[in-house]
């Protein structure tokens, strides 16, 4: 990727944000346009545009993504959640950076809109 994003100048410490978890290959952070009253971000280190992106080799770093975002969950003790990862600009991708948001504390409707 060649462009700096928000979240690459997050990851290299320029921008502050509410972190919640790192570790060597990622990074979960408050949304600061939650859109629910939790709304957290986990992002890879590495920069991933978007699935269109991915390859065989990410397989485990995808998962761990999931993975920590549980965690988080766990920690807030929620019991339910939404999972969303957008793919693209038409599908509501604004920064173009991979990143998994987890939503909760709000009924979700379906279909999402």
């Amino acid at each position: 990727m060649s462009e700096s994003t928000i979240f690459s100048k997050i990851i290299n410490g320029e921008i502050p944000c509410e972190k919640l978890y790192e570790d060597e290959f990622c990074i979960a952070f408050n949304d600061i346009s939650a859109q629910a009253p939790v709304h957290y971000l986990v992002i890879p280190k590495e920069p991933i545009i978007s699935l269109l992106d991915i390859s065989e080799k990410d397989k485990d770093l995808l998962g761990h993504l999931i993975l920590v975002g549980k965690k988080i969950a766990i920690q807030k003790n929620l019991k339910n959640w939404r999972t969303v990862i957008n793919t693209g600009e038409d599908s509501g991708q604004t920064v173009f950076h991979l990143h998994v948001h987890f939503l909760a504390g709000r009924q979700m409707n379906w279909p999402p809109g």
